[in-house]
């Protein structure tokens, strides 16, 4: 039977690919303008008026006059059950729908009013928001918001973070007021307020620096916990504690006589090899009396420059003996002295010297005491005072009676059965022993081979000598010994602790370093715009450099803490560097890069330095006196300040006839009144009480001659260079400019 053929199935509209065969270009240019075609029927057809038709896009399919079901539109579209056959949309298919609607109500889904808000709120977004911009440009001007937001937050983060300041303990005056941006003058005064003596260099504890932080409304964050905890100490238990002798601190006044009690009770000279008969180093000694008891005895220095060596002084000390010469006042280091011995709450003795010298006074000086609140014994109060005559020995067992008899009061005790701990009270460096530094033991005992810890140093202790330079082995609680074999020079002022093991010390040490040059690189004052503009406000300002080397280290601080404080507003002095031992050729070198001079007190440059020195022009002072090298410094920043310029009249002369000749102009016949006018001179016209003309001298003559200076009461002939309007009457006042050197 022949095959009847009823339909081809078109295999190409069963393909199941989601997405239309790509058209060549051809097929699209073609259906363009079939389109286009199209749309020129349909806009005759409607009079020209369809936009959509200009645009050549299709053209939209009206719905029939039925009601529509809204609902089910809207199902059928969230179904995605749309029609592909042209046509669905039209009337038979809304129809069709109507009907089927009817059959299957459709459940509304429930439309919570958050979300028609939600809708509400997008919906007038979108129509607000005339602007062509698309999903791209609100993403992007999202995208900035945030970035601003964040920007912010970070801002307002690192504000709260500038007033937070990360330190660590014992940070000195200065380095606190370059971290809070304010003059360490303010810094020192505030602690003055609270109760504190602080010089510069000084370094406070956590409780000060947080008091004074507040104060400038900063907080405060340690960074070395760890660090400062790092060595335990271990308390004492009763049983264990034995008495212990007395330290104690011998202050006051320059030339008021500390050192020569202190010669006499040892039977000693130190003031021979004291440079300009002053003393510049602490010393400690440890005296033994006749009745068989021992003291310590620290010597401080008066000058007004050791004031941080007097403060460490009274820190570490039992009693204070506060010395004052009979034959003059209480000066002001006096009274620092007892403002130091007072803050550090330590009981006061008074020993009035010179009291065999024919000016002597101690009624006076007793009078003054009593003005400062410090009633003495012999009047009535609670402070012994003792009448003594360094010199000649009158009166000195008796104050050390009295110094005893306080030291029963405080009841010193200490366990000599433990590791050391002390302070360290100087360090220098020795030619042939290398770092030298004297140790006062407060508790337990300290034998030669112990691993000392103090500051950023460390080393395994080789040998002892007490202050008559004898070997010892070994030094117990209120003892001082000058001790060898630290890798360094510890800051005077330092506690050091005995540790167990080499290992343990470098390790801490190490911690340590890395703090201070943390704090170095924090205090590092970085040179601002403002700074810049303050500077060329002020004009000719300028920078002096200074390197300090000395022999120990607390005469190096005291160098430095009154060399910065010579800085003016217009003159700045920086320590650049300061260090323990010879001028080497390091510091030549660093001296030459910054433009600095080296200032060596007590010590003498190395060879190779002075020789390099004087190849790279640099300036190399010595010294032995501090107070020498504190003028010095004055003069030399007098001499960088820019001379200033005055006026000094000279004469004033009298205008009494005129006469003007050719080819010269106007001459003054003229009578010096007052003074000696010189050729030189500059000259002012003054008329009627006002100044008319300021100007060179042209010619001065007597008769015919040129001269080149006329005295009082004699007549001459003036004129002025450039003026020839000189009247009868005028006076001419006659000066010279005089440079005078500017002062700090």
């Amino acid at each position: 039977p022949q095959l009847k053929v009823k339909g081809h199935i078109d295999l190409a509209a069963l393909n199941q690919s989601t997405r239309p065969k790509k058209k060549t270009k051809e097929e699209k240019r073609k259906e363009r303008e079939e389109k286009n075609r199209q749309a020129g029927g349909d806009r005759s057809r409607q009079g020209g008026t369809g936009q959509n038709a200009s645009e050549g896009k299709k053209k939209r399919v009206r719905i029939g006059k039925e009601r529509v079901d809204v609902n089910a539109v809207a199902g059928q579209q969230n179904g995605k059950k749309r029609d592909n056959a042209p046509g669905a949309n039209q009337q038979g298919g809304g129809k069709h729908n109507k009907n089927k609607n009817r059959q299957q109500p459709v459940i509304k889904a429930e439309v919570s009013d958050e979300d028609v808000a939600k809708q509400v709120k997008e919906t007038l977004a979108r129509l607000t928001n005339k602007s062509k911009a698309g999903k791209g440009a609100k993403y992007r001007k999202e995208k900035r918001e945030n970035a601003r937001a964040s920007m912010e937050e970070q801002l307002e983060e690192q504000a709260a973070e500038s007033k937070v300041l990360k330190l660590t303990e014992f940070v000195t005056a200065n380095e606190l007021a370059v971290m809070m941006d304010v003059p360490v003058t303010q810094v020192i005064s505030t602690c003055m307020s609270i109760g504190i003596m602080v010089s510069i260099n000084q370094r406070l504890d956590a409780e000060t620096i947080n008091l004074v932080a507040e104060e400038f409304g900063f907080k405060t964050e340690y960074v070395s916990a760890e660090v400062s905890e790092a060595v335990n100490e271990e308390e004492d238990d009763e049983e264990d504690l034995v008495p212990r002798a007395p330290i104690v601190t011998v202050m006051g006044h320059v030339d008021h006589g500390k050192t020569s009690l202190l010669d006499y009770i040892r039977k000693t000279n130190v003031i021979a090899g004291e440079a300009g008969g002053i003393t510049q180093h602490i010393g400690a000694y440890n005296v033994t009396l006749e009745s068989g008891r021992h003291i310590t005895f620290l010597d401080t220095p008066g000058h007004e420059a050791f004031t941080a060596m007097r403060a460490r002084g009274a820190q570490v000390t039992d009693i204070a003996i506060i010395i004052i010469a009979a034959d003059d006042d209480i000066m002001p280091q006096t009274k620092e002295a007892i403002n130091h011995a007072m803050a550090a709450g330590v009981p006061i003795v008074f020993a009035i010297n010179k009291v065999d010298k024919p000016a002597a006074n101690p009624d006076k000086i007793k009078e003054g005491l009593a003005a400062m609140n410090f009633l003495v014994e012999d009047w009535g109060g609670k402070y012994q005072s003792q009448d003594i005559s360094a010199k000649k020995g009158i009166g000195v067992e008796e104050l050390l009676e009295k110094v005893l008899l306080e030291a029963e009061m405080l009841d010193l005790k200490a366990n000599p059965n433990r590791k050391a701990t002390g302070s360290i009270i100087e360090s220098s460096l020795d030619k042939g022993r290398g770092y030298v530094a004297t140790v006062l033991v407060s508790n337990g005992t300290l034998h030669v081979g112990d691993i000392v810890l103090a500051g950023t140093n460390y080393g395994r202790v080789k040998a002892m000598f007490n202050e008559r330079n004898q070997r010892v082995k070994e030094i117990g609680p209120a003892q001082a010994a000058t001790i060898l074999g630290l890798n360094g020079a510890p800051t005077a002022g330092d506690t050091f602790h005995v540790m167990d093991t080499e290992q343990e010390a470098r390790e801490i040490t190490n911690k340590r370093e890395q703090l201070q040059r943390e704090q170095g690189l924090r205090t590092q004052k970085i040179l601002t715009l403002d700074e810049v503009g303050r500077r060329i406000a002020l004009g000719g300002f300028q920078e002096l450099n200074v390197i300090v080397k000395g022999d120990v280290d607390g005469s190096i601080e005291a160098l430095s803490d009154s060399l910065i404080k010579l800085s003016t507003e217009k003159i700045a002095v920086n320590v650049i560097h300061k260090g323990v031992g010879q001028i080497s050729e390091s510091d030549v070198a660093l001296a030459a890069a910054s433009e600095a001079i080296i200032i060596g007190f007590q010590v003498r440059p190395s060879a190779s330095a002075r020789k390099m020195a004087e190849q790279q022009g640099v300036d190399i002072r010595l010294y032995s006196i501090i107070y020498d090298a504190i003028e010095e410094v004055k003069s030399a920043m007098e001499g960088m300040l820019a001379p200033e310029v005055k006026e000094e009249v000279t004469a004033t002369v009298e205008v009494r006839q005129v006469y003007h000749i050719s080819k010269v102009g106007t001459v003054a016949g003229a009578y010096v009144v007052d003074g000696k006018v010189q050729r030189s001179n500059k000259a002012r016209v003054i008329r009627d009480g006002i100044v008319v003309h300021t100007g060179q001298i042209n010619a001065l003559k007597r008769f015919k001659d040129d001269v080149k200076e006329v005295g009082t009461n004699f007549e001459c002939g003036i004129s002025l260079v450039n003026y020839n309007d000189l009247r009868e009457g005028d006076m001419i006042e006659t000066y010279q400019e005089v440079e005078v050197k500017a002062k700090l």
